[in-house]
């Protein structure tokens, strides 16, 4: 096996310390005319923590590694592999099956969405 390179060891360290699975934690590197891409590779239960709420955490892992490869004069992309059929079905195909998400927008009380008008909005 190849030695791995400071951004790839970068990557695993820091993705270790976030997940309960550090153990499935492993990366894989590819060099070409655009610059460096590392594949990152976890356990499919870790996904959340890893993306993090809205992206954050990917998004700041992704930035830390910027700044590693820019020390290097290199670009470096992250990407994280997610296995075919590991995504969770869209909300339009859960409000189909009945199954209903609660968000911010349904902590006030309604009486009914007919009964709503943009003057009960308080804009």
């Amino acid at each position: 096996m190849a030695e791995k390179e400071f951004d790839q060891e970068f990557v695993e360290y820091i993705v270790r310390g976030i997940v309960n699975h550090p153990d499935d934690v492993r990366t894989e590197r590819i060099v070409d005319e655009r610059g460096v891409l590392i594949t990152l590779h976890i356990n499919p239960e870790d996904m959340g923590y890893v993306i993090g709420r809205q992206g954050q955490t990917a998004r700041a892992v992704r930035t830390l590694l910027k700044i590693v490869g820019a020390k290097e004069n290199a670009r470096v992309n992250l990407k994280i592999y997610e296995p075919e059929g590991s995504r969770r079905p869209r909300r339009e195909d859960r409000e189909d099956r009945g199954e209903r998400e609660t968000s911010s927008s349904d902590t006030f009380d309604r009486a009914s969405d007919d009964d709503m008008s943009v003057d009960d909005l308080g804009i």
